[in-house]
């Protein structure tokens, strides 16, 4: 290990006097690699140089255990023991740092809600996650650009895709993927009977300019008349855009702008992030598997997370996890559900390692 914390080091030095190189701002995609690689790389060498500078009191410690008189080993046992504790930390904070960083870490997150099982609750239901997340998206500090939204009759949400950005989003947001349910009385139920419903959450890690390249030639690119809610050019003008990539079959609609060249280019983030997400599948031999395993048919049976008003309860069911804060986390206190995946995912992680 303490070869590889060499390394580390070297390589940040390396990246700093890189950063301080003029030229490098000439290179847009080599000047966010070598940003990027800086960013992973400073709370690892902080420890390592943490680690360092406790190793060295231990040592300093025992030396003068060796010269010290009765009355002064008290107190230098003390300090060893504490440094030594401290090491013990340091070096299972080292541990966990140094495991695999997620590719997409950094990365802004496309978002896609939909209604699923269940008719109007279901988009309801959808509604209330959309508003959750945004929340959640606010106490991080994160900005939320949507794209595109559909209302359902009851003011619920048929689909709405949303861009979120900030440097955390996808660490934190990725877990999100899946088939939602919804345990509760429905506001369209007279005798109080108890309704399970489900939404679908897709979570696509944003993508660069630079990562997918996109032949105009491949698009098939549809205009169209917008309709539902909107501004004075909704169904005067065809401002709506409906894009289809002919070699994948992926086919992205956007109609919530008054421009045709607005929606156009939101339609197109989406198209990259999709386009993005397909590689990544198939260089891991599984084109399509992610997607499905996030979203599968919507079925209720398929939920990876339960959500029960009656009992206040929020279950999520790959990891057994269950907290009765339902309400505090529909409105966006999130962070207990998250941090116990995020737990979970090191742990299974750290289990792989060894």
């Amino acid at each position: 290990m303490f070869d590889r914390l060499r390394s580390l080091e070297d390589e940040f030095v390396g990246l700093e006097a890189r950063l301080s190189d003029p030229d490098l701002a000439n290179d847009q995609a080599k000047m966010r690699d070598v940003s990027r690689r800086y960013k992973d790389l400073t709370p690892v060498v902080d420890c390592i140089r943490r680690y360092h500078a406790r190793s060295a009191d231990a040592q300093a410690a025992r030396e003068l255990l060796t010269v010290a008189s009765e009355q002064e080993r008290p107190a230098l046992r003390e300090e060893l023991a504490a440094s030594e504790a401290k090491i013990a930390e340091l070096e299972e904070e080292l541990r966990v740092l140094l495991l695999p960083k997620d590719r997409n870490d950094g990365r802004s997150v496309i978002m896609e809600i939909r209604g699923a099982e269940g008719g109007d609750e279901a988009n309801l239901f959808a509604g209330d996650l959309f508003d959750m997340y945004r929340a959640y998206a606010a106490a991080n500090r994160w900005n939320v650009d949507v794209l595109s939204r559909d209302l359902s009759d009851l003011g619920g949400v048929n689909l709405v895709t949303m861009l979120i950005k900030g440097d955390t989003a996808w660490s934190k947001l990725k877990f999100e993927g899946g088939t939602h349910r919804v345990q509760r009385v429905p506001v369209t139920e007279s005798s109080g009977r108890i309704h399970t419903s489900s939404a679908t959450v897709l979570v696509l890690p944003e993508a660069e300019d630079v990562e997918v390249q996109i032949d105009d030639k491949d698009l098939v690119v549809d205009v169209y008349r917008s309709s539902g809610a909107g501004g004075q050019s909704v169904n005067t003008t065809d401002s709506a855009v409906r894009i289809t990539h002919k070699p994948t079959g992926v086919v992205v609609t956007m109609q919530d702008e008054r421009s045709q060249i607005q929606n156009r280019a939101r339609a197109m983030v989406v198209l990259r992030a999709r386009l993005l997400k397909l590689a990544e599948e198939e260089q891991a031999a599984a084109q399509s598997e992610e997607r499905r395993s996030q979203v599968g048919s919507g079925g209720r049976g398929e939920k990876i997370r339960t959500y029960n008003f009656k009992e206040n309860r929020l279950t999520d069911h790959r990891i057994g996890f269950t907290i009765y804060r339902l309400q505090d986390v529909l409105a966006g206190d999130l962070d207990e559900v998250v941090d116990a995946l995020a737990a979970d995912e090191r742990t299974r992680q750290l289990a792989g390692s060894e």
